[in-house]
């Protein structure tokens, strides 16, 4: 994949939330709704049918073979690279959880110990060849204070059987606990897409409430 992403050209987009984070964070899809190669927010559809691969797919045969190893439905596949000196703050991408029904895949392509990824308070280290799955549903961030860029391969997953049995009988597990309501986290989420200064600031009062509700559940 290093070799491959070395040869890509200038096809990267920048992320389109741009609240979340500093610095640059660029994407390149390929995998997405309607294998439009220029749609790289899977978060807008819904159903892992409407993903197709798009044209950058055929670029990328350590990916084709990689998705070949992983039996069940797919959704979207994206490259993100988090530029040097570049942060991505602390959010929460609702719903997306493996107890929900769909799992987020992260495949550290291009990393190194400079790159602070913070699950809630606990900082994970994700090495280049690991495949991990996080709760993306608990709120997390992410800091490259590093000099290079960070590239991770993301496959947006729906849950079955086969992807169930090989998140549970992985050698560490760690279970969370959440307390917090849907709706109040759909809020946050229409606050946000709002963008203005008076819905930010709603916002930010409500994510208080959602660390504060975490903060008080166990864990399991």
């Amino acid at each position: 994949m290093q070799t491959e992403l070395a040869v890509t050209g200038q096809d990267w987009q920048p992320h389109l939330n741009k609240y979340h984070y500093t610095g640059s964070w660029d994407v390149l899809a390929l995998r997405s709704p309607g294998g439009d190669h220029k749609n790289i927010v899977p978060e807008l559809m819904g159903k892992h049918s409407e993903y197709k691969d798009n044209v950058y797919m055929e670029r990328f045969s350590s990916v084709r073979k990689l998705l070949s190893e992983l039996h069940c439905p797919i959704m979207s596949v994206r490259f993100l690279n988090l530029k040097a000196g570049a942060v991505i703050k602390e959010h929460r991408d609702n719903e997306l959880a493996f107890e929900k029904g769909e799992a987020r895949l992260h495949f550290p392509v291009i990393t190194n110990r400079e790159v602070a990824f913070y699950c809630e308070q606990d900082r994970v280290f994700l090495q280049e060849g690991e495949c991990w799955y996080l709760n993306a549903n608990l709120p997390h961030r992410v800091s490259n204070n590093s000099k290079a860029d960070r590239v991770h391969l993301v496959i947006d997953c729906t849950v079955n059987d086969w992807l169930k049995n090989m998140i549970t009988s992985s050698d560490q597990i760690v279970y969370k606990k959440e307390q917090v309501d849907d709706n109040l986290l759909n809020m946050i989420k229409h606050l946000r897409f709002q963008n203005t200064e008076d819905s930010n600031k709603r916002a930010d009062d409500l994510e208080k409430k959602v660390r504060i509700l975490l903060s008080n559940s166990g864990n399991i």
